[in-house]
């Protein structure tokens, strides 16, 4: 259900072609729906901008394929993220409009036209080419909600240089996600170079003592560049969240959109 489904149910009503109870009814089930295994967050895109997304890990082709297909049928855009490649093939089988987008393992189907609801771009950008994974989970959902958007991969502290070498298209973004493993250090260096909000993706990439991403957490958290926001480890699409709301904040009001 989206705010402009019930705009056209209370013009229905208003107009005298729709009845209360025929209203009543379809909107009955806006809050959230119930499929027993699953209770559908109906009313996320009205609350949020944003409608529900599936995290695949942990459910069966089947249970994604039952909640997609309601998603879908409210005339909202699925989106599934943590979708392994032997699982995307199951899905896409019964869903086949699916798109799948290996790298960032995100499967989408975007019945919707996105129409762009921001004040600028977000840029990805990841310390090294082992980042991308994450960094393309991020890219793909950002995409996804509405948000001009552009890459700049592997431009990590080890060579600062690739980095220095591209600060004039990053100052051209709005909102940047940085990306990064190991020690976790770019996104301080971004920061302490721009006046445009970082939000900081720690990575499980690394050796022994980089501890399954902590160290980089860690680091990021640690960050001497000040206003650095931090996400879980491995998280791209909460980066992508968060960014799009940023990108977002006033749009409406400002004339960007009705």
């Amino acid at each position: 259900m989206t705010a402009e489904d019930i705009r056209k149910i209370l013009d229905r009503v208003a107009a005298g072609t729709m009845t209360a109870p025929s209203a009543a009814r379809a909107l009955r089930e806006l809050p959230f729906q119930d499929l027993g295994f699953a209770k559908l967050d109906r009313h996320r895109g009205l609350r949020r901008g944003v409608p529900e997304v599936i995290f695949g890990e942990g459910k069966s082709a089947d249970q994604i394929v039952a909640i997609g297909r309601h998603v879908l049928a409210s005339g909202t855009n699925l989106i599934v993220t943590r979708l392994p490649p032997d699982k995307a093939r199951a899905v896409k089988r019964k869903l086949g409009a699916l798109r799948y987008h290996r790298e960032a393992r995100v499967g989408t189907i975007l019945n919707q036209k996105i129409a762009p609801r921001a004040h600028g771009e977000i840029m990805v950008i990841s310390a090294g080419t082992s980042d991308i994974p994450v960094a393309e989970e991020a890219a793909v959902c950002a995409e996804a909600f509405g948000n001009p958007l552009s890459r700049l991969y592997d431009v990590g502290v080890a060579g600062i240089h690739r980095l220095t070498a591209n600060l004039e298209s990053i100052r051209r973004a709005s909102v940047l996600i940085v990306v990064a493993g190991m020690e976790g250090a770019l996104p301080s260096v971004v920061a302490g170079l721009l006046d445009k909000p970082v939000i900081a993706v720690p990575t499980s990439v690394g050796y022994g003592a980089a501890f399954g991403g902590i160290a980089a957490l860690l680091g990021m958290l640690n960050t001497c560049s000040s206003g650095v926001t931090v996400v879980n480890i491995d998280n791209g699409f909460g980066a992508a969240l968060a960014a799009t709301l940023i990108n977002r904040v006033g749009f409406d009001r400002d004339g960007g959109g009705e």
